[in-house]
């Protein structure tokens, strides 16, 4: 992997990576010309026990801009810049202008009767490719390894930082779920704090870890390849299923089968596989629609913290909207006001129409 650290005309950083050698950038673009001041702080939920980051300066955010506009196409309007120059690249990363964590500039919260606290870490952007007309699933397979590889980096080097606990890259894909940008890119967290889900599933990891002397994770993967039943890909090192527990019609976790903490702990053929199995699910998102699939596609790893986490287990989970009719189904008042969520389709059924999806892996 090669990769080139530039500065953006307002401090943000940037980084390019590649699979070859990546060219000397001669200009290095910026929609903006003011540094970026964040103006974000933490909360603390005293009823849920956990922190809220509030980022009022996020209503200034760009939101999905016109079909015509194109981030990288300068000649569209002169009077938009570009966030990315041209260039031999293949990902992109680069500061949030509008970062619920982070960002340049620390808020002073009013006095309160709830603690606060600065709300440290870091938000980045991740452009997938150059290429604005296609998607993470139609990507190559040695592009999505180099993808797992960035965020390998990435988790890296803001891992380091003392003011971050936990890495979390994902996707907001479609504008159904919330994308702001046309062109094909993901986000990362880099979190302060553990936040309350993966703080809840470690502590769920950790249990069995210690009752049963292996990963949670790992034995639910065992059994799902003994099952077969809702499997939508099993190679030597990585598997797709359609979790026998989900809470979405559709839901798919990826993950190598091997437990890996992190994405820096796989090693070359979990990687290769890893990327193979992610594309499985990709394409039959879109092959079962014949249709751009919305989903979130989340990544799950291990804090980073300076200890060992035997019960991590590096893996993606998918949480797309499901079609009934011309129906929509998003989550309602169970799922969001009390965390419970209800499901009326069975994991079974779907992960049949799923591995009826025929797909060609390149």
């Amino acid at each position: 992997m090669h990769s080139l650290e530039l500065v953006k005309p307002d401090g943000r950083a940037l980084t390019l990576y590649a699979r070859g050698p990546i060219a000397p950038v001669a200009d290095v673009p910026s929609p903006f010309r003011e540094p970026l001041a964040s103006q974000a702080h933490l909360r603390w939920h005293p009823l849920r026990g956990e922190w809220v980051t509030y980022a009022a300066h996020r209503q200034d955010r760009t939101f999905q801009p016109p079909p015509e506009y194109d981030p990288l196409a300068a000649t569209v309007d002169p009077e938009r810049p570009t966030e990315l120059p041209a260039g031999t690249w293949d990902v992109a990363v680069f500061d949030n202008r509008f970062p619920a964590l982070g960002g340049g500039g620390r808020a002073e919260a009013p006095s309160l009767h709830v603690p606060t606290a600065p709300a440290g870490g870091q938000c980045e952007v991740v452009v997938y490719t150059p290429e604005r007309d296609t998607s993470l699933g139609a990507l190559g397979l040695d592009h999505l390894e180099l993808l797992l590889s960035v965020w390998a980096d990435r988790t890296r080097r803001l891992g380091e930082r003392d003011d971050v606990r936990l890495v979390f890259p994902f996707e907001n894909r479609g504008v159904e779920a919330g994308a702001t940008l046309h062109h094909p890119h993901g986000q990362i967290y880099a979190y302060p704090v553990v936040p309350p889900l993966p703080a809840r599933m470690a502590a769920q990891a950790k249990e069995h870890l210690a009752e049963k002397g292996r990963g949670l994770l790992e034995t639910m993967i065992d059994a799902e390849r003994r099952d077969g039943v809702r499997l939508l890909y099993e190679g030597a090192h990585a598997v797709a299923f359609v979790p026998v527990c989900a809470r979405y019609p559709y839901e798919c976790w990826v993950a190598p089968i091997r437990p890996a903490a992190q994405f820096g702990d796989l090693d070359d053929a979990q990687r290769t596989d890893l990327a193979r199995a992610l594309k499985t699910v990709l394409l039959k998102y879109d092959g079962l629609w014949r249709r751009p699939m919305p989903y979130l596609m989340a990544w799950y790893q291990a804090p980073s913290d300076g200890e060992t986490h035997p019960e991590a287990h590096l893996h993606a989970q998918f949480y797309p909207p499901y079609r009934t009719s011309e129906r929509l189904k998003y989550l309602a008042g169970t799922e969001l006001g009390a965390g419970f969520y209800a499901m009326d389709a069975l994991p079974e059924d779907k992960a049949r129409e799923l591995q009826a999806v025929e797909v060609t892996l390149s």
